[in-house]
């Protein structure tokens, strides 16, 4: 298995907001300037760009300026590591599950 980075509490405090979670879905469908992903909410530009320097810092999105327009862009490598990290509670649970339905068919 990958050795998880050391960058995973950014990745996770970059997810824990649902309107950072829904600007990467947006972006997940492909690049959008700024001004696009501010139309769905009810707050400004400068606040909406808060959102995506933090998706930014994580490394799940990146910014592209073109002129006086600012594109961005999805990056989902960050992800992995966050897949990794669960995967490794996921076999623990499984293992934890699978012991006691062996318990269980054992009392029947």
């Amino acid at each position: 298995m990958r050795q998880v980075r050391s960058d995973l509490d950014g990745v996770f405090t970059a997810l824990a907001d649902p309107t950072r979670r829904a600007i990467l879905a947006r972006l997940s469908l492909g690049d959008a300037y700024v001004t696009e992903l501010t139309e769905p909410y009810d707050m400004s530009f400068a606040s909406v760009s808060r959102h995506i320097q933090v998706l930014e810092k994580a490394g799940l999105a990146h910014r592209i300026k073109e002129g006086r327009k600012i594109r961005c862009r999805f990056n989902a490598a960050p992800l992995i590591d966050v897949f990794d990290w669960v995967a490794l509670y996921r076999q623990f649970w499984e293992h934890k599950l699978d012991a006691l339905g062996e318990f269980l068919e054992a009392q029947e």
